[in-house]
């Protein structure tokens, strides 16, 4: 990856002052290039009108799933549109600004918002303007750092409205990354039956004992389940997910594939056990609550959940803002860890 020439940007108490009077403001974003490199490039920022509100970011996340099948170029033509970020820039496959987990304080604005932390789906970069209807405040007892994870705690409360678990049911998670573990964080506080999380990597079973949930590899995970949640993005944890899965009963999905092939033995557990395989994409609002539920009100929920210290356990790695571009290469090149966090420069700094 490459880093752009012009000088990383330290805000200093002048900036403030500037984008009080009306300044335009240089910030400083990241950009995945055509070939798949990054760099950080310079663009001005007006001072927001009636309804935006200015933010200097605080720290953002880097969601290595979905994040490195944009670095590289693997969104699928038919449905690029569709997987377009809430402040995406550019067009897969690249040049691309992209990201959606992003965590700042608001420097101007109404009066209500100047001073909050603030959650928001915008791609990394130092400061942004925004309309205030699309932040989401973050609750006094949540830490800004953790607050990163808003997006990966809506992508799984997504998929428990989707599912609906009862009590007393039998749940598996298969697939203890990011977004698996996040989803067995919250399903650890239902009344269930049973709760397992299922992934061939022997280590995961730490994150299972940190969770205080059962965990299994696959040979000995358990069937029978009410509901199976798969976000292992592989061929062989859907299969297995199709395997546990109880008569009648649904496999959720929260994988994007992306443009991998997936090969199923369709003629087997699915077809003779009358099973269902359910997408949870977090684009819309899951069925079962959309006509009740907003996006903006699930990303409150969201936020709120986070007042669980226990989801530190999914901050496992950080980086300066400066030093993202030659980074984020060896990130997606090391297996484990969970969410990597960017930190920006204070405006002393």
């Amino acid at each position: 990856m490459t880093i752009s020439h012009e000088p990383h940007h330290k805000p200093q108490h002048g900036d403030v002052q500037q984008r009080r009077h009306g300044q335009p403001h240089e910030a400083h974003a990241y950009w995945v290039t055509k070939d798949g490199h990054g760099e950080l490039r310079s663009e001005a920022i007006e001072t927001p009108q009636d309804g935006q509100a200015l933010v200097r970011t605080l720290y953002s996340g880097v969601s290595r799933g979905t994040e490195r099948v944009v670095h590289e170029g693997r969104v699928p033509e038919r449905v690029a549109d569709l997987m377009h970020a809430p402040h995406q820039e550019g067009d897969f496959p690249g040049p691309v600004k992209y990201g959606y987990l992003n965590v700042g304080v608001v420097e101007q604005g109404p009066d209500e918002w100047v001073g909050k932390t603030v959650f928001s789906l915008h791609p990394h970069q130092d400061f942004y303007v925004v309309p205030t209807k699309q932040l989401t405040p973050i609750p006094h007892d949540v830490p800004a750092r953790r607050a990163v994870l808003t997006g990966i705690v809506e992508v799984a409360i997504n998929a428990l409205w989707e599912a609906g678990p009862r009590l007393g049911d039998r749940v598996a998670v298969v697939g203890g990354g990011l977004v698996g573990g996040v989803l067995a964080t919250l399903l650890r506080k239902y009344p269930l039956g049973r709760l397992q999380l299922v992934d061939a990597d022997p280590d995961k079973q730490k994150l299972a004992e940190t969770l205080g949930i059962d965990f299994a590899e696959p040979s000995e995970a358990k069937g029978d389940c009410d509901i199976v949640f798969h976000c292992s993005a592989s061929n062989e944890g859907l299969k297995l997910s199709l395997q546990l899965a109880g008569d009648d009963s649904d496999v959720i999905e929260l994988s994007w594939f992306a443009d991998k092939e997936v090969t199923l033995p369709l003629g087997e557990d699915f077809h003779a056990r009358r099973l269902t395989i359910r997408s949870s994409q977090v684009g819309a609002v899951a069925l079962p609550r959309r006509h009740r539920r907003t996006n903006a009100q699930r990303l409150q929920e969201a936020a709120a959940q986070l007042k669980d210290p226990l989801f530190d356990t999914f901050i496992t790695s950080e980086c300066q803002f400066r030093n993202l571009p030659a980074t984020i290469v060896s990130l997606f090149e090391r297996p484990g860890g969970f969410c990597h966090v960017v930190a920006y420069p204070k405006p002393e700094e």
